[in-house]
């Protein structure tokens, strides 16, 4: 199943060849029937590769095999077979190859920090590049991690940004917001452990350790256990495959991360040949 919609992938199409494939066509090899496979160079979790075969369909060809998006490959393995004309398949080519490597490198670093933590929910942020959310989400519930918040839309995520135009005491806001938005957790983003605790005992649900290292997380969880029910501690900012296991030792059980939105794209070997 694809996230991006006929539209916005014929786009991709449109923007690679606005007015054709000129090398292809001045060559005259348009016509010639072909085949082509994409394959991992190295091990990946794979994603959009449904994209990668609705783009070749999109443009012409026909896809004789393809494998789903959150499948963990080894190198050589070969994941998306195609047939058509070589024009369908040059055309399709280079935006499919690109959108998978992209999409299949969140997977891959997000799948890396769940399992650098076992048991601890990796939860990823909205920090994904501009117009690109509904492939970064895919890839990064292909690599077995969560989603933050989606938006602002979403989540009452009260950064300190917001504070500074707060009056009153933090009971008094949290307050209000609970009132305005019963059914919504609180979550508020904290600088430090003593920060932390005073928001926890004045009523967040949850609190989001701005860079905080595992020790400080440890000490907030074990200052604020007591509280009924105890605030969940989410480190968030800097948390990498490097640390996970590390604030999961702290006693963390979710980590808010950005870390696999940035980073090398996977590789992808692609070979179209005559048919």
């Amino acid at each position: 199943m694809t996230v991006l919609p006929d539209a916005a992938l014929s786009a991709l199409l449109a923007q690679d060849a606005p007015y054709g494939d000129l090398t292809t066509d001045s060559l005259g090899i348009g016509a010639r029937p072909a085949r082509m496979r994409f394959a991992a160079r190295g091990a990946m979790v794979l994603a959009a590769s449904e994209e990668a075969a609705r783009l070749v369909e999109l443009a012409g060809g026909g896809v004789a095999a393809v494998v789903a998006s959150g499948t963990v490959l080894e190198a050589g393995t070969v994941f998306l077979e195609a047939e058509g004309t070589a024009g369908a398949l040059h055309r399709s080519w280079k935006a499919a190859q690109t959108l998978v490597e992209y999409a299949s490198g969140i997977a891959t670093r997000a799948r890396r920090i769940v399992e650098a933590a076992p048991g601890v929910t990796v939860a990823c942020t909205r920090k994904n590049f501009p117009g690109a959310k509904e492939i970064s989400v895919k890839a990064v519930l292909a690599g077995g991690a969560v989603m933050h918040r989606l938006g602002l839309s979403e989540t009452l995520l009260v950064f300190a940004e917001h504070r500074a135009f707060l009056d009153g005491a933090p009971q008094e806001w949290i307050a209000a917001l609970r009132r305005r938005a019963p059914e919504k957790k609180i979550v508020v983003e904290v600088g430090s452990v003593e920060e932390a605790v005073a928001l926890a005992h004045a009523g967040a649900d949850v609190l989001q350790l701005e860079k905080l290292p595992p020790e400080a997380a440890r000490a907030v969880i074990e200052a604020t256990r007591g509280l009924v029910p105890p605030p969940v501690v989410a480190p968030a900012g800097g948390v990498t495959e490097a640390n996970a296991a590390a604030y999961a030792a702290a006693g963390c059980r979710l980590l808010v991360t950005s870390a696999p939105f940035f980073g090398a794209p996977a590789d992808v070997q692609v070979t179209l040949v005559p048919r």
